[in-house]
């Protein structure tokens, strides 16, 4: 019986800010984790990259690295273009990787990710903030291919997720997903919902009205230097509509400019 190779990809990105302009000033490589050409909708400052893993999806034993840096006064977004799909493991684990060195601005905002039944996967994002850095990161969970009638009804999830600010911790999450387990059906869990989102923004004391607004499309908590926001229920397309509301509530506070959506988003 044929195996199918595991696929290790690397992506590295620098963004600089130069002149008036942030630029993608070096990018690393190494198997099937690729950016687009950089654009450019909100003019020169913020630079929209779109990372690509070009693969249907990751399977048991795949490997992917994605690490990205933003300079003082560099401002840069990024995006994926569709879903990233987990698929079945026949016992390997997958493995992804973010890791953000930010003394500028940082935004990760990509599409969802949706895990198939029986999948085995790790989710690693470690934020690291200079004096100055501003970030607004989020992901969206699916559990099982719910439209196909899939539940998520054996395999695991862990998920690991470490922001801090010159060193100092702000957030530290670990969590450990069993298909089936007690977490999925207990009311102080999942209780039996099939789509789950957190969104991490840094906000240094958000006024009353600010908070007051996000907890009309999500539970809010504030922390210091830090606004964390969840979304639990059973549609990925709401949970990303309201993660997208969020972020145009919380921009302007965080980056200093209004929300300007990517184009991809809409494709």
């Amino acid at each position: 019986m044929h195996m199918a190779v595991p696929w290790e990809a690397r992506l590295g990105l620098d963004f600089g800010f130069q002149e008036g302009r942030t630029v993608l000033s070096g990018k690393r490589f190494e198997g099937p984790l690729v950016v687009q050409k950089p654009l450019y909708p909100e003019g020169p400052e913020v630079c929209h990259a779109i990372v690509v893993h070009p693969p249907a999806g990751i399977a048991g034993g795949d490997d992917l690295e994605l690490s990205a840096g933003t300079g003082e006064g560099a401002q840069a977004l990024l995006t994926t273009p569709g879903a990233s799909k987990w698929y079945r493991s026949a016992g390997p684990w997958a493995r992804q990787r973010l890791r953000f060195d930010v003394a500028g601005t940082m935004e990760w905002l990509p599409r969802e990710t949706i895990v198939f039944d029986g999948a085995l996967a790790r989710l690693e994002c470690e934020v690291n903030l200079g004096a100055g850095g501003r970030y607004i990161g989020w992901e969206v969970m699916c559990l099982g291919r719910t439209g196909a009638g899939e539940r998520f009804g054996k395999g695991e999830i862990r998920i690991d997720t470490k922001i801090a600010r010159e060193g100092r911790l702000l957030w530290l999450e670990r969590g450990r997903l069993e298909a089936g387990g007690r977490l999925m059906s207990s009311p102080a869990g999942l209780a039996g919902r099939t789509v789950v989102g957190t969104l991490a923004a840094t906000v240094d004391a958000p006024e009353r009205p600010l908070v007051s607004k996000c907890r009309e499309s999500a539970a809010v908590t504030c922390l210091p230097g830090l606004l964390v926001a969840r979304y639990l229920g059973d549609s990925s397309e709401e949970a990303m509509e309201k993660f997208a509301r969020l972020w145009e509530i919380l921009r302007p506070a965080v980056a200093a400019r209004e929300a300007v959506r990517p184009r991809i988003w809409s494709t």
